[in-house]
């Protein structure tokens, strides 16, 4: 992406009186941060019910774009990628979403992007029952499912936690920040953090030089929900800062799902409750999330690997499975029901022959569905 787009995006959140859903709203409507400036003395045109302070905000956006200017500098020096919402970088899952931050600051080596996403959320209290949940829970999904970005919010209690357990069993972990990436906090986690920095990433929505304000926390809860596939609750208190990335999760129709504690115990409260009113699928385990999200085709793939069911150099095929690779050599990455036509194998066969053909190391399903032949 060309820098003069990212300084008018930059800009753009920089503007008085424009909403954040206005801002994704527009940005969707015209495509381009830099054409949206390029109206800034008649935006009118593309925000009819602009109202006479959100106008005359448009008319004096040179500080905005000096700002901007001027963050693209600091970033630079500090190594940090800025994300504008039409960038193949941004997380798609949080595209979707309606307040998605128009642009996001990003430090780290994680697609963010994967295939499979969840973020783990609790309380910063958090107790050695919930430690241990997360420990079995991180360790088990790894063994199920090998390739899983986690996210979280990089607090005390529940957050580091999933955080350094990612980390312990190899699995990638972005932490969403509260204030730009010149800093962190709490320091006390900066050792983890560059951690994460070489197997995950740092991630906000706030630009260098932001003040740590209470507020920011409970903001950034819905970049921690949409990034996700689902969001899992560890433990809560029952008005735990927890409940609100759940809350926004069902509002963006994303799974969630929470573990049940004792009775009475005060961080649990908040996740019998939940659970209780329907606003949470109970796990256990990691199986239980495997099994609830359909995951089971890669856990079966994971066993099967275990147990030494590699690729081999020249795997025996059967005919209708030399059938599948010859079209897939022809073209790979195709989807199931174009498979089905050009080998003339029904859809419901189709389904077993190309699990088979996993099984054999020979293809992989890829993200959108598609099936990729091996080199």
């Amino acid at each position: 992406m060309n820098q003069q787009e990212i300084i008018s995006a930059i800009a753009l959140t920089r503007i008085n009186y424009l909403t954040l859903a206005n801002q994704h709203e527009l940005f969707r409507r015209v495509g381009s941060a830099t054409e949206i400036l390029a109206h800034s003395n008649d935006i009118r045109s593309l925000i009819p019910d602009a109202s006479d302070r959100l106008v005359e905000s448009f008319t004096h956006t040179s500080e905005a774009i000096h700002f901007a200017e001027e963050e693209m500098r600091q970033m630079e020096a500090l190594d940090i990628e800025p994300l504008v919402m039409n960038d193949a970088r941004y997380p798609t899952r949080l595209q979707e979403c309606p307040d998605a931050p128009l642009v996001l600051y990003y430090k780290g080596s994680a697609n963010l992007n994967q295939k499979r996403v969840i973020s783990i959320v609790g309380t910063r209290h958090v107790t050695p029952y919930g430690q241990d949940l997360i420990r079995r829970f991180v360790s088990e999904l790894r063994q199920r499912c090998p390739e899983v970005l986690i996210v979280s919010g990089l607090a005390y209690g529940v957050d580091i936690c999933a955080h350094r357990e990612a980390l312990s069993n190899g699995y990638e972990t972005v932490g969403v920040l509260a204030h730009g990436l010149d800093t962190l906090y709490p320091t006390r986690h900066q050792s983890t953090a560059d951690e994460m920095l070489k197997h995950g990433g740092l991630i906000t929505e706030y630009t260098t030089h932001s003040h740590i304000d209470k507020q920011n926390f409970v903001r950034r809860n819905r970049i921690v929900a949409g990034m996700a596939d689902a969001t899992i609750l560890v433990e809560s208190a029952a008005h735990g800062g927890g409940l609100i990335t759940t809350r926004i999760a069902t509002d963006y129709h994303r799974d969630v799902f929470a573990f049940p504690g004792a009775v009475g115990a005060p961080y649990s409260e908040g996740c019998n409750l939940l659970i209780r009113d329907n606003g949470a699928a109970l796990i256990t385990s990691a199986n239980d999330l495997v099994v609830a999200l359909g995951w089971q085709s890669d856990a079966e793939l994971s066993t099967a690997h275990q147990k030494g069911i590699e690729r081999q150099l020249f795997p025996e095929l059967t005919a209708e499975e030399q059938q599948v690779v010859d079209v897939l050599q022809r073209q790979n990455d195709q989807q199931i029901n174009v498979l089905s036509v050009q080998s003339g194998i029904p859809v419901g066969r189709m389904a077993a022959i190309l699990f088979s053909l996993e099984m054999k190391g020979v293809v992989r399903t890829m993200a959108g569905g598609t099936y990729h032949l091996l080199a």
